[in-house]
């Protein structure tokens, strides 16, 4: 590969990256253009009360707008699968079965019972309320 062809190669991207650029840049300002002028709230109006009804799609507002029920119910459901999905993750395979992600005190959580706690406690000298 000669130097020019090595300079052509590098210059491409840069070239496509400027034209890309244009274009988008182009599709916004043509775009901006189609906007209606922003309107604010009337003096006398609830805010609050009307992003609220606006939020449920109740429809009682003083403020037309738009309802904002379906983005409402797909926000909940995606935090609800990313919070299931944390749980399910934080949870460790060792020898191919799942065990809990808790611990009691850095012992592994074994079929519901606690690796090494007797141990722990009898060198502790823990006493549970059991007859003297």
């Amino acid at each position: 590969m000669s130097d020019s062809e090595e300079s052509a190669v590098a210059i491409n991207p840069g070239a496509a990256a400027v034209a890309l650029f244009g274009v988008l840049a182009g599709i916004i300002l043509s775009s901006a253009a189609g906007f209606p002028t922003p309107a604010g709230f009337p003096a006398d109006a609830a805010i609050v009360t009307n992003i609220g009804y606006a939020l449920f799609d109740i429809g009682e507002g003083t403020v037309p707008v738009e309802g904002f029920l379906a983005t409402f119910l797909i926000i909940g459901i995606a935090l609800d699968v990313a919070l299931d999905s944390a749980v399910y993750l934080a949870k460790r395979e060792d020898d191919g079965t799942i065990i809990s992600a808790l611990t009691g005190g850095g012992n592994e959580v074994v079929d519901g019972e606690v690796a090494g706690t007797a141990d722990t406690e009898a060198e502790a000298g823990l006493d549970h309320g059991g007859d003297d």
